[in-house]
């Protein structure tokens, strides 16, 4: 099996995976959740079942830029820009008018400066994980191994907001909302896909020790082929966790599974047919 040979298929594949998710987000943007975008969001218990297509046509007639999910056979979250009380009185009223009493409602509210510190505070989470990343690739292994497990995990960063760019404006599905619990799942995925990296770095570095007559192109390859089986297997437990977590899981949690379902996916693709190939075309480019 000669993964490292025919490297430039799979990074042609990961080309065209990320394009789309690049174009979504450079066109249409995200669908920000509330704690970034800030605004009301309304939990509803009625008496009875509803549906979310019916509450999203009269929260429409409010021009509130609303989104309604179904949260149980009787129960809605409906998300809308910053409301004022009378507002939020109003739709509340005309709700229960419309489809019987309502026995529970919670509501929340998140402020414009809340949600810029939020998405700030997201942003630097994410920048010191990787700069902690480079710098405990680069002691543990060289400056070469670091650089390209940081292009394989912006490799999983992009087809990970990508596809979440495409879901939420594109598709405009609640579920690709970005929210404080996609910036938690991915930051999961990061620490999953460099942990799978390693793995296979360790490999390459324990083969480069041996006293082979194998090149370079062959000992990254063969480490690649020993490690195979490990990462597989760890992927594919993680990932049968994850659908049967998605399948079952309440609505509000169901964009953070996915989240962690393409991650685990796109990491595993990434270390195995991304990052440890790269280690062959930098040594070809900086020969020693």
């Amino acid at each position: 099996m000669n993964i490292v040979g025919r490297r430039n298929w799979y990074f042609l594949l990961s080309l065209l995976i990320i394009l789309p998710g690049i174009i979504s987000m450079a066109t249409v943007g995200f669908r920000l959740g509330i704690d970034f975008a800030g605004g009301n969001q309304l939990s509803l218990t009625f008496k009875q079942p509803i549906q979310a297509t019916a509450v999203q046509k009269e929260v429409d007639t409010f021009n509130v830029e609303g989104t309604v999910q179904q949260a149980g056979s009787n129960q809605v979250l409906i998300t809308t820009k910053p409301l004022s009380n009378d507002q939020e009185a109003s739709i509340r009223k005309d709700l229960e008018s419309k489809f019987g009493g309502i026995t529970d409602i919670s509501t929340q509210f998140v402020g414009p400066l809340i949600a810029r510190e939020l998405v700030v505070g997201a942003a630097g989470l994410i920048l010191i994980a990787s700069i902690l990343i480079v710098i405990y690739l680069s002691i543990r292994f060289s400056p070469a191994f670091a650089f390209c497990a940081i292009l394989a995990l912006l490799h999983d960063v992009f087809v990970l907001t990508g596809v979440y760019s495409i879901l939420g404006k594109i598709f405009n599905l609640p579920l690709g909302e970005i929210n404080t619990l996609f910036v938690t799942a991915a930051l999961t995925v990061i620490g999953f896909s460099v942990h799978d990296t390693i793995v296979i770095f360790d490999r390459i570095r324990e083969n480069l020790r041996q006293a082979s007559r194998l090149t370079f192109e062959q000992n990254v390859n063969l480490s690649i082929i020993q490690s195979l089986a490990r990462s597989l297997n760890t992927s594919l437990t993680v990932v049968f966790v994850l659908v049967a977590l998605f399948l079952i899981s309440p609505t509000s949690i169901k964009g953070f599974t996915l989240a962690l379902l393409i991650g685990i996916v796109s990491g595993t693709y990434s270390s195995i047919f991304n990052a440890s190939p790269l280690l062959v075309v930098w040594r070809r480019l900086n020969p020693r």
